[in-house]
């Protein structure tokens, strides 16, 4: 009875590649989504701080509240390229 069980649970022809085909397609739209939004609207966002006169010092050096800025961005920037990269690793079964 139990190893019946088990077949139905764990079948035997089920590869790992088909094992969340069902799931594969919302991540990667929630992935591509993700990456869409910060590639829209962190560089407009940026533009927005570069203006700001809190960003230069009277010399015109950048300040701490510029370079946390860029930090943030850039960091929301390279999360959206690892979406995208996880993102069509999910559709092509990579993953």
């Amino acid at each position: 009875m139990s190893g019946s069980k088990n077949a139905r649970l764990f079948p035997s022809d089920a590869g790992a590649g088909t094992r969340y085909r069902g799931r594969v397609i919302p991540l990667a739209i929630v992935l591509f989504l993700n990456a869409a939004f910060n590639v829209i609207v962190w560089p407009q966002f940026y533009k927005r701080i570069a203006k700001d006169p809190r960003s230069r010092d009277e010399s015109g050096t950048a300040t701490a509240f510029l370079k946390v800025h860029v930090v943030l961005i850039s960091i929301a920037l390279v999360l959206a390229l690892v979406s995208v990269l996880v993102g069509i690793a999910a559709l092509t079964g990579a993953l």
